[in-house]
């Protein structure tokens, strides 16, 4: 349990050196008008933080910077309520007054304005599928040979497939299934659209359709691609070379890398994003080493009550968490009102 007088000092150093980037020492805390100490008793102060785990010390400097534990103190207890500016207000109204209609576009559009206003990486993964259900349906013959078969999911997003069309089969046995489908099967979840193919629709398809077996073999490839899940949309991620502690070729590659890896970076997304509200990562909290020097900030987005993705915020473990924080809270339940109104 840190001091009144410890948790002063820690917050100040915290808040000095996400602005300055430049290690901390007790004289220029000694000057902020909020502290209130002398140089020595600051510096006796910062030798027992030190101790404790919450600051460090950089082989060339006399100064303290802030640990990973200590900035974990600071988000957990001292990280101060941040308003959005005015300017940032207005930056929201108006994003939420443009004209989006599939929320895929919303989405990836907000992943924009959030690397814009933080200056950080966004990091956003789209709505579920699974989480959604079948609008519309259409297969479109291209050729003799091949068709595009399209799904429109009640969330707006569009999945399109190339498909080779069975020898025989005419474009009007096409017609009969996509006419069943879209009467039969239109509200039922994606992830069991496959099932509900057969237990549904199957006999009727195969009293109308004589190519059954063959139509059913291009409707199981269409239907498995409409279930990939969820989408990541990265927006920002060469504001990483602003960052001075990414001056390392090495350190910023790894990351840039990790960009690459959309799996692995899914992944560490969805475990970041467990639980309610905003949830924060430091350093080596994230379950990755390319993120070892990295802050993840995450929060998820509802449509209708029910969770469908999740919104987050990577930059250097000194981020202005306070500010982004606030600017993720207020977006998120932004998002969640503007999604649900539109879905």
């Amino acid at each position: 349990m840190l001091t009144e007088r410890q948790r002063m000092i820690l917050t100040a150093i915290v808040d000095d050196y996400i602005s300055s980037a430049e290690p901390v020492g007790s004289r220029s805390i000694s000057k902020r008008g909020d502290v209130g100490y002398s140089p020595a008793t600051i510096r006796n102060e910062m030798a027992d933080l030190e101790e404790l785990g919450f600051l460090e010390q950089p082989h060339t400097s006399a100064g303290r910077i802030p640990s990973h534990k200590g900035y974990r103190y600071y988000v957990d207890h001292l990280a101060p309520l941040n308003l959005l500016a005015p300017n940032e207000f207005k930056m929201m109204k108006a994003f939420f007054a443009e004209k989006l209609n599939a929320i895929e576009q919303v989405v990836q559009h907000a992943g924009t304005i959030l690397s814009h206003m933080t200056n950080y990486t966004s990091i956003l993964l789209g709505p579920e599928v699974f989480h959604t259900s079948l609008r519309h349906f259409q297969l479109l013959p291209l050729n003799e040979n091949t068709a595009v078969a399209i799904i429109v999911t009640s969330t707006g997003q569009v999945e399109n497939k190339t498909v080779s069309i069975p020898a025989g089969l005419s474009v009007s046995e096409m017609e009969k299934v996509v006419n069943l489908l879209n009467r039969k099967l239109a509200g039922v979840p994606i992830f069991k659209l496959k099932t509900a193919l057969y237990n549904e629709i199957g006999q009727e398809m195969q009293r109308h359709v004589e190519h059954f077996e063959d139509l059913m073999n291009v409707m199981d490839e269409v239907l498995e691609s409409g279930q990939e899940g969820q989408r990541l949309f990265l927006s920002g991620t060469t504001n990483m070379l602003n960052q001075p502690e990414f001056r390392d070729i090495d350190k910023v590659k790894s990351i840039l890398d990790l960009f690459e890896e959309t799996p692995t970076l899914m992944k560490m997304m969805i475990s970041a994003s467990t639980g309610t509200g905003i949830q924060v990562r430091i350093g080596t909290e994230n379950d990755h080493q390319a993120f070892a020097n990295c802050s993840l900030i995450t929060a998820t987005y509802a449509i209708e009550g029910e969770a469908v993705g999740t919104i987050g915020i990577l930059g250097p473990t000194r981020m202005e968490y306070a500010r982004v924080i606030g600017i993720l809270d207020i977006l998120s339940k932004d998002l969640t009102k503007f999604l649900s109104r539109l879905h």
